[in-house]
């Protein structure tokens, strides 16, 4: 049997996000739902909430189902809960029922969510062992891209075929674009390695660095690196969203910008979150995901500290710029980093369980910046607030990679024996 493209099973991963990734465009239903409907932006914004609530902890869920069923099936499966999310949220609109549009939008369009953004995850760092962070980067560039596609397409169809058709037609095209990544999509052969890890005689030329383990997903909690990484993770998603939920006002209040300069600053903030992606974990292939996670903090740190002083303009930009990259890039770099750690024996289960940070920041994030804000009447608190837990994922990340080390020299020292008997 001919084995596949793993260009194409990239491909297919990319029609995936993109897909489940216009939910990010989900701000464009926004206004027409509260205009058409006459339903409060609290209970419209309710349904974005649910939906990522409902990623996180569906991906923690399906990440057994994942391993046990494979790519395929898992989503193909993501693929019929997200465009049944849409198509009840299309048909709650024509009922004018919010109730049935939390269930459809937020839980089972959330549930498609989880899915899909871990299905096709595992199995690209299968596919590319040389280029882990490259290929993860690629995928999970799909999703943060695809507000980018969708938001246009959705405003479009809203004014020529109304809220409800929207969503159906939405529902048609995504179904379409995930199924068809799903029939391609599937693990590689055992054993297999790409060319540029071969010889002539095909055998493995170009070495890698080995895996810290091989573990379950129950073995992996168990473990202090897991918890490390969850934490950095919680407080990167944290720093990211809180961002994302006040970047324009933040801008205008901050430094001056007016409301127009500061819209267009959140449109640009999409493309760095987007391009964050992929050049952070390109280059984590490189310099190494535990230095990339430093490096996250490090940078995060030096802004929180100067932003509440700032009056630049430009200089703002160019701090609330590498913050959105760098929230993105640890998205990115979340999957190869997995597989470092833990290995690829369960690697979507593991990274199921490690989303339930999203969740968790999703909900503390905009909270958080919300209270303090009404509390202070300023937003300069919430970046010494952020500071400190900046300052401690930091140190959280200097942990992770002594960590790694210790059990590196521990496994280094074994094998000397073993060599030695």
């Amino acid at each position: 049997m001919a084995v596949k493209n793993r260009w194409f099973i990239a491909l297919s991963a990319i029609a995936i996000h993109m897909s489940i990734g216009s939910a990010y465009a989900y701000s464009v239903f926004q206004n027409p739902l509260n205009e058409t409907l006459g339903w409060e932006q609290t209970q419209v914004s309710l349904a974005f909430t649910i939906a990522i609530f409902f990623l996180g902890i569906s991906a923690a869920f399906f990440g057994p189902f994942v391993e046990k069923k494979g790519p395929r099936i898992s989503a193909m499966t993501a693929a019929v809960l997200f465009t049944s999310g849409l198509v009840i949220s299309g048909l709650a609109v024509s009922v004018n029922s919010l109730l049935l549009f939390l269930l459809g939008y937020g839980v089972i369009g959330g549930m498609g969510l989880g899915l899909g953004y871990i299905s096709p995850v595992s199995t690209l760092v299968k596919w590319f062992p040389d280029r882990r962070g490259l290929a993860t980067g690629m995928a999970v560039l799909g999703f943060g891209a695809g507000a980018l596609v969708a938001s246009p397409a959705a405003a479009s169809l809203i004014n020529s075929l109304g809220i409800a058709a929207t969503f159906y037609v939405l529902a048609a095209i995504f179904f379409v674009l995930m199924f068809s990544g799903a029939l391609y999509i599937a693990r590689p052969p055992e054993d297999w390695l790409p060319e540029s890890m071969k010889d002539s005689e095909g055998t493995e030329k170009k070495k890698i660095k080995r895996d810290l383990a091989q573990m379950t997903s129950k073995e992996a909690v168990k473990t202090k690196r897991f918890w490390m990484l969850w934490t950095m993770m919680f407080i990167n998603i944290s720093v990211g969203i809180m961002i994302i939920s006040v970047a324009s006002p933040l801008a205008q209040e901050k430094v001056g910008m007016s409301a127009i300069a500061a819209a267009s600053m959140v449109g640009i903030m999409g493309i760095f979150n987007g391009g964050g992606r992929i050049v952070w974990a390109s280059a984590s292939d490189y310099i190494g995901r535990g230095r990339t996670f430093a490096i996250f903090f490090g940078i995060q740190l030096a802004a929180f500290m100067i932003l509440p002083t700032i009056t630049n303009i430009l200089l703002f930009q160019i701090l609330i710029f590498a913050v959105i990259s760098i929230y993105g890039g640890g998205f990115a770099s979340l999957p190869a980093f997995i597989g470092d750690l833990f290995g690829t024996k369960q690697l979507g289960a593991i990274h199921g369980l490690l989303l339930t940070s999203w969740s968790m920041a999703g909900v503390v994030g905009p909270m958080t910046v919300s209270v303090v804000r009404s509390m202070t009447g300023s937003y300069d608190a919430i970046f010494y607030l952020f500071a400190v837990l900046i300052a401690a994922a930091f140190i959280i990340s200097l942990r992770l990679m002594k960590n790694i080390k210790d059990i590196e020299k521990v496994a280094e020292e074994e094998e000397r024996i073993e060599k030695m008997a």
